[in-house]
């Protein structure tokens, strides 16, 4: 009697991390993996940043003040349209604005509260890294054609949409 044995490769991000035991789950190595391209992703871009002296947080808030024109916006709006969450976006719009990138205002109808505008140096700082960014993008994608592409956005909007649905909290479950 003959017995087959499946031969399974080792998987890259197994051999990256220099790790011997398998994933517990296939969940597990697509949670792993994720986090470990999207540190990898940060790490390329950041080598982008830095010459700017600007974090990839304070590019994104850049790019939101930007977009936000001469209306501005409030602090809060700010931190929600992050593409990462950061819980001290008041010290990060304090860097900014000491670096005279962003200015701070009080509309005299609500006192209150307090608006962020993008000043010149900002969009000059924009400008720069925006004649390299796309390249640097291109690069870091260049692994996967239009089709695979399309194809990571799709999967990466469902697993947002499905943590937006059911992962209220994965404390003790």
């Amino acid at each position: 009697m003959f017995s087959y044995i499946t031969f399974v490769p080792q998987s890259s991000l197994l051999r990256e991390l220099r790790q011997t035991k398998p994933f517990a789950s296939i969940h597990d190595e697509a949670f792993v993996s994720l986090l470990r391209t999207a540190d990898v992703l940060r790490w390329r871009i950041t080598e982008v940043l830095e010459p700017e002296g600007v974090t990839l947080s304070q590019f994104n808030v850049l790019r939101i003040l930007r977009g936000a024109r001469d209306t501005g916006l409030p602090t809060l709006e700010i931190g929600a349209r992050l593409v990462e969450q950061a819980p001290g976006i008041t010290r990060l719009i304090d860097r900014l604005e000491t670096a005279g990138l962003v200015r701070r205002e009080r509309p005299r109808a609500d006192r209150r509260q307090v608006l962020c505008h993008i000043e010149a140096k900002g969009l000059e700082l924009l400008a720069r890294v925006d004649s390299t960014m796309p390249q640097a993008s291109e690069v870091l994608f260049s692994g996967l054609n239009a089709e695979r592409l399309r194809q990571l956005i799709a999967s990466l909007d469902a697993i947002r949409s499905a943590c937006a649905a059911r992962c209220t909290s994965l404390r003790k479950q």
